[in-house]
């Protein structure tokens, strides 16, 4: 497994962690109210899961298990690098900026950094999804 595949899913994985210890700890909140402060984990527990659990699993096995290039190249490895580091930047922004109500702006700029880390993903995985 390439580097970056192994990378991935390791933040994949603790992503995982830290998506369903927030959604524990909303769930035990809703049972026994004690912190009333943890359903602004809500839009938080949700972006974890779904882009730095889902998308980031699925970026690291897609590098790793699409076929390579004639010579056994996968390509350019840093455009993947930096896609994968837009993505977290973006997840990161946007979690902060919903647990601490921050404006419009910084929700917009961690949804861009997340589309660019698409684009780029896309982009440089795209020549390498062809027929048998």
């Amino acid at each position: 497994m390439p580097r970056l595949s192994a990378w991935s899913v390791r933040l994949a994985m603790l992503y995982l962690l830290l998506g369903f210890t927030f959604g524990a700890l909303m769930l035990a909140n809703k049972g026994i109210p004690f912190a009333d402060w943890l359903w602004r984990l809500l839009p938080a527990h949700m972006d974890i899961l779904l882009f730095g659990f889902v998308i980031q699993l699925a970026i690291g096995f897609a590098f790793w298990i699409l076929p390579r290039y004639r010579g056994g190249s996968r390509g350019n490895e840093n455009v993947v690098w930096v896609a994968v580091v837009l993505l977290n930047l973006g997840i990161w922004t946007i979690t902060i900026a919903g647990s601490f109500n921050f404006s419009g702006l910084w929700m917009v700029t961690g949804r861009l950094l997340e589309g660019v880390a698409a684009i780029l993903f896309v982009f440089q995985i795209w020549k390498r999804i062809r027929p048998s």
